[in-house]
């Protein structure tokens, strides 16, 4: 049973990496990787534009979009952990020192949702605090924007030239 598990994964994860499914699989990546499971979609962006450089506009709306659309998940995440939690749990003492920087500064927090290890998380606390839904989307796909044009055009500046096929 375990080898044809392993075999489908690897026949499906062959058929996800053909250039002409690059960017579904980009977008599922980054859809992912905006989750809170550990994991970059940076290098698959990367892979694929090293493959077509072409698709530079279009692959980082792609992940951009799943990024944000992963980061959306998250918000709703939180919003039910934390209704979960209420009827679990009498309201306590203050909250800590980042649920009020949190507070504080609402849907613009999410900003920082690009920010490796913090960022994923981010966007659960956002949902957990009932922060608005669409600003905080909106504020997610800004920096996941911003950090995907700055980290691809950074790498390939850095790699110039086209992988060989």
């Amino acid at each position: 049973m375990t080898a044809w598990i392993e075999a489908a994964l690897a026949s499906t994860l062959a058929l996800l990496s053909l250039p002409a499914y690059g960017l579904s699989t980009l977008f599922v990546v980054a859809f992912v990787s905006a989750t809170l499971l550990p994991m970059g979609s940076e290098p698959a962006l990367f892979g694929l534009l090293k493959l077509e450089p072409g698709l530079f506009w279009p692959a980082v709306l792609v992940a951009t979009a799943g990024n944000t659309l992963g980061g959306a998940v998250s918000w709703w995440m939180g919003r039910g952990a934390e209704q979960a939690y209420e009827k679990l749990r009498h309201h306590g003492p203050a909250h800590g020192r980042a649920l009020r920087w949190l507070e504080r500064f609402g849907p613009k927090a999410c900003l920082l949702s690009w920010l490796p290890l913090v960022g994923d998380p981010l966007c659960a606390v956002a949902g957990w605090l009932k922060m608005p839904f669409w600003p905080c989307v909106a504020y997610m796909a800004i920096g996941k924007f911003a950090r995907y044009v700055t980290m691809t055009a950074a790498l390939l500046w850095m790699f110039p030239g086209r992988l060989a096929p």
